[in-house]
């Protein structure tokens, strides 16, 4: 199975080797027929504390890093 992968937005990078990447998603209302935006927080693993807040990044799914960390920024 392929590992997914998001864009997001840095949203905090306060601890040592990890960022928060809020990841938004947009669809219609199936009644309603509104578009309608939801975001979700990851945290990821970033090995050289290289992104800052407000940098968009791409996230990638990996194995458990601890226990919240189960993503990590691709480095373009």
């Amino acid at each position: 199975m392929p590992k997914r992968i998001l864009n997001g937005v840095v949203t905090s990078n306060a601890n040592n080797q990890t960022v928060t990447v809020s990841v938004e998603r947009r669809f219609k209302h199936p009644v309603l027929q509104k578009t309608i935006r939801k975001s979700k927080k990851y945290r990821a693993h970033d090995e050289n504390n290289q992104f800052n807040v407000g940098d968009l990044v791409r996230i990638v799914e990996c194995a458990p890093k601890s226990k919240t960390k189960r993503w990590e920024v691709l480095v373009a």
